[in-house]
């Protein structure tokens, strides 16, 4: 069962009316927009809620989940000891979740934990969430230092081990946004915090959380955001899903930005690729079952009969998030037919490219595969008679050969085609090489 919802909440102890004592009035809205949460939730009737927060156990290089069967906590620090928690910890999901992560080589686990009691990033949540709501365990998740797209990979993981245990989960992502929107507030202003908050609650308006991937970490980190990590394992774990968004609210009274909003899942976007050219389609089945299951499929029957009659160089590349993840080749045929060929090929850019690891199941819905058909190549003997958007380029001194694709971002010039061309063979740029040509059809 995928995750029922999920909500982006913020955490200031202020708007406990027990903290507040009046004072959490200037935030009417925010505490508005929790109270319409809360009752979300409760609607949802949740088997455990996952709550990330940036005042969990935290490490630069490790994702702690909070262990053992139950916490408590209270806001003792915030002069309100009489507001306590006890919570109960769904241990189960804790260990899938585990599991997952270190299947999928991502640092994260139960270890090293050296604050037991709950955080207010996450009590603060659930004092508005147990107001309505009673029941359900709680999985409790610190952010790290660690890259944006491992965060967004935990998040895959979150949704796999619920998935696997049928649970009904809810989804909270606890953090605030720019702590330095006004000179009068307690950290001060600085130009990149409005324009986070800006910039963050335009993406929630338009329902793209994977585009939170794209947030520069130095902008972070100069708007002095707290909560973009737990945003990112939030979306992450929605990333198969079709959702809507709705905005409750944003504030900035304080000085620090407060938004809250709402993520419903609507279907599921995993088998969005039934319109892909079959050279793609074949390429993107290879690898699902190649790395699912560790097989390599059979030529569907349904192959156009151009794919089975035609025997010809292909390559296939991957990317992920618009950076490359795999690609490999072949620069004439090597099997009996264009199908065969890509997918040897594809099994090989998704496993076995040296410049990366094996792509994982968690990555296999972010790919976007394109399929490149080689002509026959021609021998050239000058420069001229390359063009980068057009031509291809193989390269060869001795048993040296090297090869690169035309249309290539990045790749402007002949100069630069034929230099990398070299590179990749480990030819010296100033050798003497023999030049070929060649044209593709690419298919994407």
């Amino acid at each position: 069962m995928p995750i029922l919802a999920a909500f982006m909440v913020p955490h200031p102890p202020l708007i406990i009316p027990e903290i507040g004592r009046g004072g959490e009035t200037i935030v009417a809205k925010t505490i508005e927009s929790y109270e319409r949460v809360a009752n979300e939730i409760a609607a949802l009737k949740p088997d455990t809620i996952v709550i990330s927060s940036p005042h969990a156990t935290m490490y630069y290089d490790y994702f702690h989940i909070s262990p053992a069967e139950k916490a408590k906590g209270d806001f003792g620090r915030f002069r309100a000891p009489n507001v306590k928690f006890y919570e109960n910890y769904d241990a189960e999901l804790v260990k899938e979740i585990s599991r997952l992560a270190e299947k999928e080589g991502i640092p994260a686990g139960t270890k090293g934990e050296r604050e037991p009691e709950l955080d207010h990033g996450t009590m603060v949540p659930l004092y508005f969430i147990r107001k309505a709501y009673r029941d359900g365990k709680i999985v409790r998740i610190g952010l790290s230092g660690l890259d944006y797209n491992t965060h967004y990979k935990l998040g895959q993981c979150i949704a796999e081990a619920v998935e696997n245990l049928g649970r009904r989960v809810v989804y909270v992502a606890s953090g605030d946004l720019s702590h330095k929107l006004q000179e009068s507030g307690p950290y001060g202003f600085v130009e990149e915090g409005p324009k986070y908050d800006a910039r963050l609650m335009e993406v929630c308006e338009r329902g793209n959380l994977k585009e939170l991937l794209d947030f520069d970490e130095n902008f972070c980190d100069k708007a002095a955001e707290c909560g973009h990590r737990s945003f990112v394992i939030m979306a992450g774990a929605l990333d198969r899903l079709e959702y809507k968004t709705t905005v409750y609210s944003h504030e900035d009274t304080t000085g620090v930005g407060y938004g809250i909003c709402e993520i419903i899942p609507v279907g599921t976007g995993s088998e969005d690729k039934t319109e892909e050219d079959p050279y793609v389609q074949l390429a993107r089945d290879t690898i699902e079952a190649y790395i699912r299951d560790g097989k390599r499929i059979d030529i569907p029957k349904d192959t156009p009969a151009e794919m089975l009659n035609r025997s010809a160089g292909v390559f296939v590349s991957i990317h992920e998030n618009d950076n490359l993840r795999g690609c490999i080749g072949t620069i004439a045929a090597t099997t009996d037919s264009i199908a065969e060929e890509i997918i040897q090929n594809a099994i090989s850019a998704s496993t076995k490219d040296p410049r990366f690891s094996a792509i994982t199941v968690n990555e296999l819905p972010y790919l976007d595969i394109s399929v490149d058909v080689l002509g026959e190549a021609e021998e050239i003997d000058s420069y001229d008679k390359l063009d980068v958007k057009r031509y291809g380029v193989i390269v060869t001194k001795g048993f040296r050969r090297g090869l690169l694709l035309p249309d290539l971002e990045g790749v402007d010039t002949v100069e630069d085609q034929v230099f990398i061309a070299k590179r990749k063979a480990g030819i010296d740029p100033d050798e003497k090489v023999k030049l070929e040509r060649f044209e593709v059809i690419r298919h994407h």
